[in-house]
């Protein structure tokens, strides 16, 4: 029997000013992790704050969490309107190192929405429409707790090609492991939204790993009919060469795999490739936040 597909909605069928409306007294954070994003994260927070905070008032706060950054994203982040928050200075007490799961982690700490949503700091062509897209399921469907987003990836030139890690790893993961989760398109996508009671009851991978963990967490706490995916249509970000893909696919390939069976993959795991130096594939999880007292008290 083949499981239902993970529910679709289309980014068009949501207005700003309904959602605006909609909202009522829920509290929405936008979350961009960062880590020498200078270039980009400056419009992006921008383009956030003037249609969606100034203009329409459907998000009440943009955090940034600086990721060890070593140029000045903090600085144009800031001038652009978001709440800086360094990753370092988050949950201090813990021993976490820097990841794009612990960014994930701390920037759900340090935000204070109940609805949070994420986007990469990396994109060339932000739209705000993304945002509006992530938080029209939350808004209209109640039985929906966790949007991903999903949309076509241009490689060189063509209008389609990015995503590799995606199709060559993550979405085989699923069909085979998580066959309740083949549907999804977009499973490496770092633009998703959740209500904060989902989040904040599930571990987050501190690596690459997270993103596809956070779907498999989801569904098998809430169901995956608890999960949406909205179409964005475009995205257009940086495309790395494909020798530095290898680390990700192996961090999110061994997540899959301990999720599926946690005796599979067991630390420590090193990637070893000829002609590159071996790459220690990062496991470590963060546990919900929900269970930390600094967290209950906050």
């Amino acid at each position: 029997m083949i499981d239902p597909p993970v529910r679709v909605f289309q980014s068009g069928a949501f207005e700003v000013a309904a959602l605006a409306a909609a909202k009522g007294d829920q509290r929405v954070s936008v979350c961009l992790p960062a880590r020498n994003e200078e270039p980009t994260v400056g419009p992006i927070v921008n383009a956030i704050r003037q249609t969606l905070v100034d203009q329409h008032a459907l998000v009440d706060e943009i955090v940034v969490i600086d990721d060890h950054s070593d140029d000045r994203t903090a600085i144009v982040a800031a001038d652009a309107g978001a709440r800086v928050v360094a990753a370092h200075e988050v949950l201090g007490d813990c021993e976490i190192g820097p990841g794009k799961g612990a960014a994930l982690w701390k920037s759900l700490f340090a935000s204070k929405g109940d609805l949070v949503v994420w986007c990469d700091a990396d994109l060339l062509d932000f739209d705000p429409n993304f945002v509006v897209g992530l938080l029209g399921p939350l808004l209209t469907e109640t039985d929906i707790g966790f949007v991903k987003a999903f949309y076509d990836r241009p490689l060189d030139g063509r209008p389609r090609g990015g995503g590799r890690v995606t199709e060559l790893v993550a979405r085989p993961a699923l069909a085979l492991l998580f066959p309740a989760l083949g549907s999804v398109v977009q499973p490496l996508a770092g633009e998703y939204a959740g209500r904060r009671t989902v989040l904040e009851q599930v571990p987050f991978v501190q690596g690459y790993g997270v993103d596809i963990a956070l779907l498999i967490d989801i569904a098998a706490r809430f169901g995956a009919a608890s999960i949406g995916q909205i179409d964005l249509g475009v995205r257009v970000h940086r495309n790395r060469p494909i020798e530095e893909l290898a680390p990700m696919a192996a961090e999110v390939l061994s997540t899959a795999l301990r999720r599926a069976d946690p005796d599979l993959v067991t630390q420590p795991r090193w990637l070893t490739r000829p002609g590159h130096e071996p790459f220690e594939i990062d496991l470590h999880e963060l546990p919900p936040l929900v269970g930390l007292p600094a967290y209950r008290a906050r």
